[in-house]
């Protein structure tokens, strides 16, 4: 384990979970989490130069989601710019952003989702000096959080990435049942011109869909980390068998996900397992506190609802299909 791991469970178990109660029954994340979470270097840590492998990254994810969701779950958003980033040829927008990405000092949010629907919810056009944005972004989260936007619009067979300022823009507020505090939207672009100097990448659409693998994977350290913040809850209650059996199932879940790296057709099932192991711990974590258990402000009905969360957070078609699959499974 890296001191970078060592210090996100530091923070986890010293900060975010002592205050996930107050962040779930606010709606509000707290600044000081994303001043925290800045100071420590975590705003940097998919740059290809921190020098941080793949396994590095997923602890760390898993370590804040077991502190609050919330708060990891928009802080996730923020790595796709730094990634685009690292690796545009756009070498102004690195200089004026990189820097200040990967330190915290400026946050990006994320908007892709719209660009893979099928048909494309959100479409980019060649213009002159630039690309039209047309449509809406149907789950963006980190509004008035953020200060960029991340945005991928469907140009027929290119994905275009592009920064926008995240002001100004016509959004229509969720009002969610879980992860209120992540402040999630739906945006509506009405051919909104993004010059090319705001432009990361063009992107061929079978090399974008290509690497949504690594991002799933990501994405999977969330339940995984919930699961393991509810084993550690079941031993706090003396619930010794119930948190072993799960921590058994958390390292066969994750060495799934890790599976699926090597063979993306794979991943799918493996982030549906993820999500189905974390909502199954969150249900073992209200049965072993009984009825506080449902009460208000109680960690298993919240930890329920965060379970919840995962079921939905990226879920594209295939994932649907295969959350379908294990959830309606015999067992």
């Amino acid at each position: 384990m890296t001191d970078l791991v060592e210090r996100a469970h530091w923070i986890a178990d010293t900060v975010l979970f002592p205050d996930a109660r107050r962040v779930d029954e606010s709606g509000v994340i707290p600044e000081s989490h994303f001043r925290l979470l800045a100071a420590e270097g975590l705003y940097g840590v998919v740059r290809p130069d921190a020098g941080l492998d793949l396994d590095t990254i997923v602890a760390v994810i898993e370590a804040l989601a077991g502190g609050c969701l919330a708060t990891t779950f928009t802080w996730i958003q923020h790595h796709a710019a730094v990634i685009g980033l690292a690796n545009t040829t756009n070498k102004a927008l690195q200089s004026e952003y990189l820097d200040d990405f990967t330190t915290g000092r400026r946050r990006s949010g994320v908007a892709f989702a719209g660009a893979l629907a099928n048909p494309p919810r959100l479409r980019a056009t060649r213009a002159d000096g630039g690309w039209i944005f047309d449509g809406d972004a149907p789950f963006v989260s980190g509004w008035g959080i953020v200060d960029v936007l991340h945005l991928s619009g469907n140009a027929g067979d290119t994905i275009v990435n592009a920064l926008v300022d995240a002001k100004g823009l016509d959004t229509r507020p969720f009002e969610l049942v879980s992860l209120q505090a992540t402040a999630t939207v739906r945006l509506k672009f009405d051919e909104l011109f993004v010059p090319d100097a705001r432009v990361v990448a063009e992107v061929p659409v079978e090399q974008f869909l290509a690497t949504q693998h690594v991002g799933a994977r990501l994405n999977g350290a969330m339940p995984t980390g919930l699961a393991s913040r509810c084993v550690r809850l079941l031993e706090e209650h003396g619930r010794a068998d119930a948190a072993a059996a799960l921590s058994e199932q958390v390292i066969g879940v994750r060495a799934g996900l890790n599976a699926g790296l090597a063979d993306p057709t794979s991943i799918f099932a493996a982030r549906a397992a993820a999500s189905d192991l974390a909502y199954r711990a969150a249900g073992a974590v209200v049965v072993a506190e009984g009825a506080s258990g449902v009460i208000v402000g109680g960690h298993g009905q919240r930890l329920v609802r965060e379970a919840l969360f995962t079921l939905v957070a990226g879920s594209r078609a295939p994932m649907k299909d295969a959350l379908l699959d294990v959830l309606t499974a015999a067992r």
